[in-house]
């Protein structure tokens, strides 16, 4: 089984992900990144190659940080430990520090017990799956391991998280004064530094999930819990909502009635706010075939092009870096803002989105009604032979059978699961009643025909 999933690696601490593997992902990771052209300019300059190292508060995190710097030292890379703070802000300090590369310990919106590892590469992009796989291999072969005044030297980053503020601020528009906003930071990498960010830019700020013990993370709060915050909302009398989730590369909101908004109608609301002032790169917003079809919708109303990934903020990363488009993202919160940050930031994301706000001088839910969300039901079919749901014609008949009777008005998805024997059944319709009884109906087809 592959080591590395859509985001790294990821699994119970002390489970599938040890000490023992962190250190050596860690070491595996010196070797493969260590021979680009830019890190030999440097080992040919005398220099030692340096990685940015941070984590989520997650109690597991201590000691696998350690490991990862352990390693990375071993193998002759000089860390700056930044300590808790959000995976963007790792992100933006690699490119900020020219880094050679960086290693954030999170498992995201996991519980507490799971933890994970995610390495970018020089500047703060992601690493492609080819170079995953490198250093899975390069897990089995020889290390680095120099000695003397060549192993690598292990420093506290003191100033990262007053960098990643700066930047932020910086990004802004304008600013968010006569705005309150709560916000809900899961207990997680962003709660020390989003009140901060959010009273510095201007805004009143109520904060909940904030007290991260090392066991508390996502426990109830965050952006997969969003009913505390909603809550906190409507009876504090608050503009907004905002949610992060344990490692703050994802934005959920909530407006003064308590409505979740997720991230479809973020984007949209961003898109046609970058349209306007001429900052939406070909006019161009990046999304999954997740994205709900009143996204497209919008979009096409407001003259702007929807382009589709396959799901995973990678693979829309992976598009806009390669056609230089502004803004993209998932519905489930991770959206990414080229012109200021190399993954999803959801600290960046809700500020510009509460800044949207105060320069419009309207609600949340005036901004949101430029998409109508349509009923979407998911279902997962299990245990069924994947592989064969794009060519099996039975399955195909029925599906283009309930995209005639759906139309213009509603939409049919079906995807096999990357690691499970499943296949998922996505449909979109006008009412909830009619998404629901055709996705009954593609499911009851699929497992009829792909049956083990």
């Amino acid at each position: 089984m592959a080591l590395f999933g859509t985001d790294g690696v990821r699994g119970l601490a002390n489970g599938i992900l040890t000490a023992d593997l962190a250190l050596s992902l860690a070491q595996a990771t010196a070797v493969v990144l260590g021979q680009g052209r830019t890190a030999e300019a440097r080992k040919a300059q005398g220099k030692r190659l340096t990685a940015v190292v941070a984590r989520d508060p997650r109690v597991s995190g201590e000691f696998l940080a350690a490991a990862v710097s352990a390693g990375l030292a071993s193998s002759g890379v000089d860390v700056l430990d930044a300590g808790v703070i959000p995976t963007p802000a790792l992100a933006f300090l690699v490119a900020d520090r020219d880094a050679d590369f960086g290693v954030m310990v999170s498992a995201s919106h996991n519980p507490a017990p799971d933890n994970g590892i995610k390495i970018f590469a020089r500047g703060g992009v992601k690493l492609p799956d080819v170079v995953e796989q490198r250093i899975e291999s390069a897990m089995s072969g020889e290390k680095l391991l120099p000695t003397g005044a060549s192993v690598g030297r292990i420093q506290r980053f003191s100033d990262a998280e007053d960098r990643y503020v700066v930047h932020l601020l910086g990004s802004l528009p304008n600013r968010l004064e006569g705005l309150h906003v709560v916000l809900d930071c899961a207990n997680g990498a962003a709660a020390g530094v989003s009140p901060e960010t959010f009273r510095d830019a201007g805004a009143e700020v109520t904060v909940i999930g904030a007290d991260p013990d090392g066991m508390n993370i996502n426990d109830g709060v965050g952006s997969t819990h969003l009913d505390q915050l909603a809550e906190a909302v409507v009876r504090l009398g608050a503009d907004v909502g905002i949610a992060h989730d344990g490692d703050a590369d994802r934005c959920l909101a909530v407006d003064a009635d308590g409505n979740a908004i997720d991230g479809d109608q973020i984007m949209a609301i961003l898109a046609i706010a970058m349209k306007d002032r001429g900052h939406l790169a070909e006019d161009t917003l990046v999304a999954t075939v997740m994205s709900n079809l009143g996204l497209h919708i919008a979009m096409r109303e407001h003259g702007i092009t929807v382009r589709q990934t396959a799901v995973g903020d990678r693979y829309v990363l992976e598009d806009m870096n390669a056609n230089g488009y502004a803004l993209g993202g998932e519905q489930s919160g991770h959206v990414i803002m080229s012109e200021f940050a190399t993954t999803g930031d959801g600290l960046l994301t809700g500020l510009h989105l509460v800044a949207e706000m105060a320069r419009q001088k309207k609600t949340l839910a005036e901004l949101a009604s430029v998409m109508t969300v349509y009923p979407q039901v998911l279902t997962n079919v299990r245990d069924v032979d994947k592989d064969r749901v794009a060519d099996d014609e039975g399955v195909q008949d029925a599906v283009r059978a309930v995209e005639k009777a759906l139309g213009s008005t509603g939409r049919v998805l079906l995807r096999k699961s990357g690691t499970e024997a499943l296949v998922r059944v996505m449909v979109e319709a006008a009412d909830a009643e009619s998404a629901q009884a055709y996705a009954q109906q593609l499911a009851d087809v699929v497992k009829d025909r792909l049956a083990l």
